[in-house]
């Protein structure tokens, strides 16, 4: 009985961290809208298409979430992590594909049926669908090996990178060829700073993309960690980029919504996950916006939380290694990587992790607008 007493208690709390990240993203796209006078213009509103995107989601996990139950896709959690972590075993994964596909869809259909938006527009709409679903597709192998082998181990790291960096450049390849899409080389800076790279621009570009879809991807371990974050992330990357590219602005705000409603499901106790499908998604999303407006140095601060996490793994490894003695054991720079886990492993709950890195890319999100 005091079990069933704790889980209830603990479902609110993680409901109630949903419902006010909910409310208070709405209430900024609102007043966005307002301020710039698009509140209730269905080409341009960040509004509409977020809680669009946010029902569609929620609604589509309602009947998808038993389907992957009865699919049996559930998690397989790693013998390394964080002990507390085992009673998710069982989770369904791949949860993906019940919102990142509806992201993109309802995205295209949008874009397709307002007649208000340009052509450069439209075409850079597909792109960043294009390349959502390519990375989604990654993800999506590597979440279908996990559980074919019924171990925590999918697709090789070699194979992985190789789809990654493959798909970015034939990304790169349409983008340099598409007028009107990153037509400059250079990346600007606040203070009309601007650092020209010429071609070397799209091998930044290439990187990007290849780094932001790794990065989310190592943020995806709490219940609701990568939805909250990643909704944030993209309505504030709507806001960065709406001035000049409207279309995106859009792709952007209907993602932060999927993201959402999302997390309906996801939220702790998470009853699904969204597994490489999802995740290697919303990176590969948050960098082919970032390329295709030239907006690379807000990205940057937008997605500092996730970069903090993927620095998290690379220190850990480097100390570990530097610090090896005679019999191959080293020192660990973290009590685990990445860090979210590290402050669980110091105390902190689940819900607590989760709403503190709500708040750090929330504030990450409003100097990147600031700054624009």
């Amino acid at each position: 009985m005091d079990t069933k007493v704790s889980n209830r208690r603990e479902t609110l709390t993680g409901g109630r961290l949903s419902w006010v990240l909910a409310g208070v993203l709405s209430l900024a796209a609102v007043i966005f809208d307002v301020f710039n006078d698009r509140l209730f213009d269905a080409a341009f509103s960040l509004t509409l298409p977020f809680w669009v995107g946010a029902g569609l989601s929620a609604i589509v996990g309602v009947w998808g979430v038993p389907a992957l139950q009865r699919l049996k896709t559930g998690q397989v959690i790693r013998e390394e992590g964080p002990q507390g972590h085992f009673k998710k075993a069982g989770t369904p994964t791949m949860g993906g594909i019940l919102f990142v596909p509806v992201a993109a869809i309802v995205a295209l259909a949008w874009v397709r049926l307002s007649g208000e938006l340009s052509t450069i527009d439209r075409t850079s709409v597909v792109g960043a669908a294009a390349l959502t679903l390519a990375y989604g597709f990654i993800g999506w192998l590597d979440d279908w090996q996990v559980l074919r082998r019924k171990s925590n181990k999918g697709i090789s790291p070699r194979t992985k990178l190789a789809l990654q960096i493959g798909f970015a450049i034939l990304f790169c390849a349409w983008a340099k060829v598409t007028p009107g899409l990153a037509d400059s080389e250079a990346v600007p800076f606040p203070g009309g700073w601007v650092l020209p790279l010429g071609a070397l621009f799209w091998l930044l570009a290439g990187f990007v993309l290849v780094a932001e879809s790794n990065a989310t991807n190592l943020t995806d371990g709490l219940d609701g960690l990568m939805g909250g974050t990643g909704s944030i992330a993209f309505l504030g990357l709507a806001a960065v980029v709406a001035p000049t590219f409207p279309g995106l602005a859009l792709f952007c705000a209907v993602t932060s919504g999927a993201c959402l409603g999302f997390l309906v499901h996801n939220h702790n106790p998470a009853r699904v996950f969204m597994g490489d499908t999802g995740s290697l998604a919303l990176g590969g999303a948050l960098a082919a916006v970032g390329v295709l407006a030239n907006v690379l140095f807000g990205l940057l601060i937008l997605s500092g939380l996730f970069f903090a996490e993927t620095l998290s793994v690379i220190a850990q490894v480097g100390y570990y290694k530097a610090t090896k003695n005679s019999e191959g054991v080293g020192k660990r720079l973290f009590k685990m990587a990445p860090l979210h886990h590290h402050f669980e492993l110091s105390g902190w709950s689940e819900l607590q992790v989760v709403a503190t890195f709500y708040g750090v890319t929330a504030i990450l999100a409003v100097i990147a607008l600031v700054i624009r």
